[in-house]
C-alpha cells in the first residue's frame, strides 16, 4: 500500500518516511533517500504534500487533504522552506526544502509575486513617470 493511502482496515495509516511513495497529485515515485532529511513530507517533483501532521512528524491530522505549495520563505541561516496550504481545510504548514526538490518549481514559487503582482503592471509606468511617488488618488 502506498504512503499516500488514507485508511487501511479502518485505521489511520502512519507512513514510514523510508518507504518510497507515489505522489497523489502528479504520480511521481518519490524515494526518500534523496531528500537529505529524515522525513520526506512532500513530492520532490510537484512539491505537493498531504495534510498528515498537526505537529511536524506526529501523523495525527484527521484531515488528509492535499497540501498545495503556495510560497517559499527563507529561514534564519538562509535555509529555504515551502509554505503549503491544505485544499480541504486551509491549514498552512512550513516544510524544509529537500535536497532533491525541483529547482524549477521552487524558483517558480519564489518569483510568483513578481510575475503576478496584486496591482496592474501599468502602475509601474505611472510610478516611473512620477519619480517613484504615487499620485494623490492612490493610482
Amino acid at each position: 500500500m502506498s504512503r499516500y493511502s488514507d485508511k487501511k482496515d479502518g485505521a489511520r495509516l502512519h507512513p514510514d518516511e523510508k518507504t518510497p511513495f507515489a505522489c497523489r497529485v502528479c504520480g511521481y515515485r518519490a524515494a526518500p533517500g534523496g531528500a537529505g532529511t529524515r522525513h520526506r513530507n512532500h513530492c520532490p517533483n510537484c512539491l505537493h504534500s498531504l495534510h498528515l501532521d498537526n505537529e511536524p512528524g506526529d501523523r495525527a491530522s484527521e484531515c488528509g487533504g492535499v497540501m498545495e505549495p503556495v510560497s517559499v520563505w527563507v529561514r534564519k541561516g538562509g535555509e529555504w522552506a515551502v509554505i503549503h496550504r491544505c485544499r480541504r481545510c486551509g491549514t498552512l504548514h512550513s516544510n524544509r526544502v529537500a535536497a532533491d526538490d525541483s529547482p524549477l518549481k521552487l524558483m517558480s514559487l519564489a518569483v510568483r509575486p513578481l510575475a503576478e503582482p496584486p496591482f496592474p503592471l501599468e502602475y509601474w509606468e505611472r510610478l516611473a513617470e512620477n519619480g517613484g511617488m504615487t499620485e494623490p488618488d492612490g493610482f
